[in-house]
């Protein structure tokens, strides 16, 4: 198990990566902290985290609120004593729409959640990684953000800067032992996704499996990635197997987008 004993906070729990996220660590050890803005849905996961064996704690937070995400923290230390990993998985999509008919406020908002929030969460552990010198940091990035789409672009500009904000904290903060990195997710099967095909089938008049079958055509291994897959890719930031890695964004997108 490659998080054993280890602390980690996975914020933004939610159908699909953030569920699978905090399931995944629960498999490898860890102990597990949940947050996320509603309650009930916490609670139903850290049921399935439970059922790995392994401790939980549940914090409702909106990584928005600073005084929220300092409770986060504060508890999670009071409970377990230490953090030893963040993963930022907390984001909004934003409005889909061109730029021409954006407004520019709502760029703002996806920006306070995706850069700002994750920011001000990662700075409130820091402290704590600092004092026990080691610490990994995971920000859950997006290959929209390198292979940009229609209509996507307040979300992949917030990405974008949470892409550099990531490079330029793993410089500062690599002399203290914390490593931080990011994972660029592209299509991945889950709850979210399966909702979209669905859709467009049904919006379009074709068959779920042509949908799907559009959307492989570009990725190589010819499927669309798993979310619980996905997830693994940035629990291994997280763990000591990648303890010479900062700095880094790995693509996760079944080959999609390669560089």
């Amino acid at each position: 198990m490659i998080l054993k004993d280890k602390v980690v906070i996975v914020s933004g729990i939610g159908p699909g990566l953030g569920q699978e996220l905090a399931i995944n660590a629960g498999t490898q050890g860890a102990k597990v902290v949940l947050a996320a803005r509603t309650q009930s849905f916490l609670e139903e996961v850290e049921a399935e985290v439970k059922k790995t064996g392994v401790e939980t704690l549940v914090v409702a937070t909106d990584i928005t609120d600073t005084d929220q995400c300092q409770n986060l923290v504060d508890q999670t230390i009071a409970r377990f004593g230490r953090i030893d990993s963040l993963i930022n998985s907390a984001y909004s999509g934003g409005t889909f729409c061109s730029f021409e008919d954006a407004d520019l406020d709502d760029w703002r908002k996806t920006m306070e959640v995706n850069l700002f929030g994750s920011l001000g969460l990662t700075q409130l552990v820091v402290p704590s990684m600092k004092k026990q010198g080691k610490g990994a940091i995971v920000m859950i990035n997006t290959l929209v953000e390198r292979k940009p789409l229609l209509m996507q672009a307040a979300y992949a500009s917030s990405k974008g800067a949470l892409s550099v904000a990531t490079r330029m904290l793993a410089k500062e903060l690599g002399p203290h032992g914390i490593r931080v990195n990011s994972v660029a997710m592209g299509w991945m099967w889950g709850p979210p996704v399966e909702g979209f095909i669905k859709g467009t089938a049904q919006e379009t008049g074709v068959s779920v499996e042509e949908v799907i079958a559009g959307i492989t055509k570009d990725i190589p291994i010819g499927v669309i990635p798993d979310d619980s897959d996905c997830a693994n890719a940035a629990l291994f930031f997280a763990s000591d197997l990648s303890a010479v890695v900062t700095g880094a964004n790995l693509n996760c997108n079944g080959g999609e987008f390669m560089a």
